[in-house]
């Protein structure tokens, strides 16, 4: 199921100005939003490619972690581009990605305890991060990633994160 993009319907409000004004026009310039919704229409076609760059930068800080071992920088590293990812999947129109990568964080925010995470888990986050996008699942509605969504949750629940 594709996620509408501004100024679609779904039956339910998702403009920037119903998001703005809570669906009422109130002080805010309804021209200056339909040129703000207009801009983010002519940048969503970068979407896809800005989302694969942050996505190659959270497998970047993973390969450092492979080549140079789990040090508190590398893990540090890792931490902040899962953090990227958490603030702008939805952003780029993949909610999923934004609920995986929360999660990755929650496991590896403790700074106290990040070296004990477990790296077959980190690399389960990252794998289902780029699966979800090369397959187009955006939300946690599509059963894979309700599915997948659970697993990860019920792993970091399990060690207490």
């Amino acid at each position: 199921m594709s996620q509408p993009r501004f100024g679609q319907s779904t039956g339910s409000s998702n403009t920037l100005r119903d998001s703005v004004s809570g669906g009422r026009r109130g002080g805010i310039d309804p021209a200056a939003i339909a040129k703000a919704e207009a801009a983010l229409a002519n940048l969503s076609g970068n979407f896809a490619q800005w989302l694969n760059d942050e996505i190659t930068k959270l497998d970047g800080a993973r390969a450092t972690i492979q080549a140079e071992g789990s040090t508190l920088e590398n893990l540090e590293s890792l931490y902040l581009r899962a953090h990227d990812l958490k603030g702008l999947g939805t952003t780029y129109g993949f909610p999923l990605v934004s609920r995986i990568a929360g999660l990755l964080c929650r496991l590896i925010e403790d700074k106290t305890q990040r070296m004990a995470a477990p790296l077959a888990l980190v690399d389960a986050h990252i794998l289902s991060i780029k699966a979800a996008v090369r397959d187009g699942i955006k939300s946690e509605e599509h059963p894979v990633g309700k599915i997948v969504v659970q697993e990860l949750e019920g792993q970091i629940k399990a060690l207490g994160a």
